[in-house]
C-alpha cells in the first residue's frame, strides 16, 4: 500500500503539498469513511492563512500504517468559519474540534458538546489567540464565566468535587465525581487551568529558538517532545541526520521510557494501593537512572540529548557505564516485581478496576499503554518507524482486558523490550558524526515518536525565512484524559487514584 494506491481508492487527489483539499460539507462523511478502513484519526488542528490572500483551514490526519500520514483540509468562510462538526461520526474528533474552536472560533456546527475546553471561566468569552491578528503579549481582562460541569439528578446521589488544587505537588485539574455512596456513576475532568500558549508563543522564532519551548512541553517526557518536534523540522528542511546520530536517539528515547515505566510500576502499586515498598524500591531505581542521564548528557530529564541534527553523543567510557547500570536495574527490579506479584492482596486490586473496552479506546483514540493494554496494536515506533527503530524489531505488548492490571503488566513487559532495545543499540551504535547542519527553508512537514506515554505528532510550517509559521504539537495525554469518563464509572471513590496513576497523564503536556 502506498499513498497515492490509498489515495486512488478513496477516490481522492494528492496535491504538491501532499494534503488532499475536501469541501467543508464533505468532511465528516470523507473522515467516516477513512477510519472505517481501520485508518485511525490521530489529528485535528487549524491554520488562519487570511493574511496570505487565503482562509481558514481545518485539517484532519489520519495514521497509515507503515505509509504516514493522510491529511484532509478544507476551505472555510474568512468572516464566518465553521464546518458540520465531526464528532457525531468519530468520537476520537470531539476535543480537537472543541480545541479549534478556542483557538480560532472555527465553528464545528452540530457538535454535542461545545463548552469551552481550554479557555474557560477566567478567558472573556470570544477570545480566539491563535489568529494570525491576536498578538501574544495581548493583556486580557480577567472574567468570570461559570463552566458548566455535568450533573447526574437523583435520590441519593451527591458530588465530589477533587481539586485544582492536590495535596501532592501534581499540577492543577478538577475532577467531578457523581456518586451514590462510593460507587462513580460519571466522572468529568476539566483541564488547562496552566494552559501555557506554546504554539503561539514560537510563531516567529527560529526553530533552534523555539526547541527550549518544546523541550519544556512536559517534563517527564523531555525527549519524546524534542525528538517529534526535530524530526519535523528536519523533514520540512530535507535535512538528513548520520547513523550515529539515530542510535544515539533510539537508546535516549528508550532510557526515557525505562525511566517513566520504573517510576509507574512503583507509583501504580505503591502510592495508588498503598504497598509503599513497591514505591520506595523503585524510586530509588528511579534516582540511578536520573543519574545516569545527568552523566551522560549533564541533565536528569534529558534536556539536551536530542537537538537539531543529531543528538548528544554517547562518549566510550559511559557505554559500560549504562550497560552496568541497566545489569542492576534489571536485576533488582525484577525481584521487586515478583514480589508484586506474589502479593494476592496487590493483584486483586488491580484485576477489573478502571477498565477500558478496545472499543471505547478505539473510539476515543487512545494512546500508548492505555490503547496496548486494552487491545489495541498501535506503536509508532512501528507503525512510522524512525531513529534506528526499523533494525531493531521492536516488539509491541499488548493486553486485552484493559483493567489496571493490564496497564500494570504492559508496562513490565516494555521495560524488559526496552532494556534489549538499549543493548541492541549500544552493540551496533555506528562511527560517525552525531551532529548535521540543517539549512533552514520554507516547507512544512510531520514529526511522530513513540513517547512513553504514547505517540507524540506534530506538524510544523516553516516560512520563507525557516522559521516557524505554525507549529502544532499533540501530546498523548490530550487523547488519554477523556478516557476517565469511559473507564471510571462503576468503581469506587477509592479506586479513582489507582484508575489515575495506571494511566499517568501529563496536566503539562495537555495544556501546552
Amino acid at each position: 500500500m502506498t499513498m497515492l494506491t490509498l489515495l486512488k481508492e478513496l477516490g481522492l487527489s494528492d496535491s504538491d503539498d501532499g494534503v488532499t483539499t475536501v469541501p467543508a460539507e464533505t468532511l465528516r462523511d470523507r473522515v467516516l469513511e477513512i477510519t472505517a478502513r481501520g485508518y485511525p484519526l490521530v489529528l485535528m488542528y487549524a491554520t488562519d492563512e487570511r493574511h496570505a490572500g487565503r482562509a481558514f483551514h481545518v485539517h484532519a490526519v489520519f495514521s497509515i500504517q507503515k505509509v504516514g500520514f493522510l491529511t484532509l483540509r478544507t476551505d472555510l468562510d474568512r468572516s464566518v468559519p465553521r464546518y458540520p462538526s465531526v464528532t457525531h461520526s468519530v468520537m476520537a474528533a470531539h476535543w480537537y474540534e472543541r480545541q479549534i474552536f478556542d483557538q480560532f472560533g472555527i465553528v464545528p456546527e452540530g457538535h454535542p458538546d461545545l463548552r469551552r475546553l481550554m479557555h474557560h471561566e477566567n478567558i472573556p468569552e470570544g477570545t480566539h489567540p491563535m489568529r494570525k491578528d491576536f498578538a501574544w503579549d495581548t493583556k486580557l481582562a480577567h472574567a468570570s464565566v461559570p463552566f458548566p460541569m455535568h450533573r447526574v439528578e437523583g435520590k441519593g446521589i451527591y458530588e465530589i468535587p477533587v481539586g485544582p488544587i492536590h495535596a501532592g505537588i501534581i499540577e492543577p485539574g478538577h475532577f467531578r465525581f457523581n456518586v451514590r455512596g462510593e460507587r462513580i456513576l460519571s466522572l468529568e475532568g476539566k483541564l488547562f487551568f496552566k494552559h501555557k500558549g506554546v504554539e503561539k508563543l514560537v510563531e516567529g522564532k527560529t526553530p533552534q529558538e523555539a526547541l527550549q519551548f518544546v523541550e519544556r512541553v512536559s517534563g517527564d517526557m523531555v525527549v519524546g517532545h524534542t525528538l517529534t518536534y526535530v524530526q519535523a523540522i528536519e523533514a520540512a528542511t530535507g535535512t538528513e541526520v548520520s547513523e550515529r546520530a539515530r542510535f544515539l536517539r533510539t537508546i535516549y528515547s528508550e532510557l526515557e521510557r525505562i525511566t517513566m515505566h520504573t517510576f509507574d510500576i512503583g507509583n501504580i502499586a505503591g502510592m495508588g494501593t498503598g504497598f509503599t515498598f513497591m514505591a520506595a524500591q523503585c524510586f530509588r531505581l528511579v534516582e540511578k537512572l536520573r543519574r545516569l542521564n545527568e552523566t551522560l548528557v549533564g541533565h536528569r530529564y534529558l534536556r539536551g540529548a536530542v537537538i537539531l541534527g543529531g543528538a548528544h553523543n554517547i562518549h566510550k567510557e559511559n557505554i559500560e557505564l549504562i550497560r552496568t547500570t541497566l545489569a542492576t536495574l534489571e536485576r533488582e527490579l525484577e525481584g521487586i516485581i515478583q514480589i508484586a506479584y506474589a502479593s494476592d492482596g496487590l493483584m486483586e486490586r488491580f484485576d477489573m478496576t478502571g477498565i477500558l473496552t478496545e472499543e471505547a479506546a478505539r473510539a476515543y483514540g487512545a494512546q500508548g499503554v492505555a490503547a496496548r493494554a486494552s487491545g489495541v496494536l498501535i506503536d509508532a515506533r512501528v507503525d512510522h518507524p524512525y531513529a534506528a527503530y526499523p533494525k531493531m524489531g521492536v516488539v509491541v505488548v499488548t493486553k486485552s482486558i484493559g483493567d489496571v492490571s493490564a496497564r500494570f503488566r504492559v508496562r513490565v513487559k516494555e521495560f524488559r523490550e526496552s532494556i534489549r532495545i538499549i543493548r541492541a543499540a549500544l552493540d551496533a551504535l555506528p562511527e560517525g558524526k552525531c551532529e548535521t547542519t540543517l539549512v533552514l527553508k520554507a516547507g512544512a512537514a510531520y514529526g511522530a515518536s513513540e513517547a512513553w506515554r504514547g505517540m507524540v505528532i506534530d506538524w510544523v510550517r516553516l516560512d520563507e525565512a525557516g522559521k516557524i509559521d505554525r507549529l502544532v504539537i499533540r501530546d498523548p495525554s490530550f487523547c488519554n484524559w477523556p478516557l476517565f469518563g469511559e473507564l471510571a464509572p462503576g468503581n469506587i471513590v477509592p479506586d479513582f487514584p489507582l484508575c489515575n496513576k495506571s494511566l499517568n497523564l501529563s496536566y503539562s503536556g495537555n495544556d501546552l
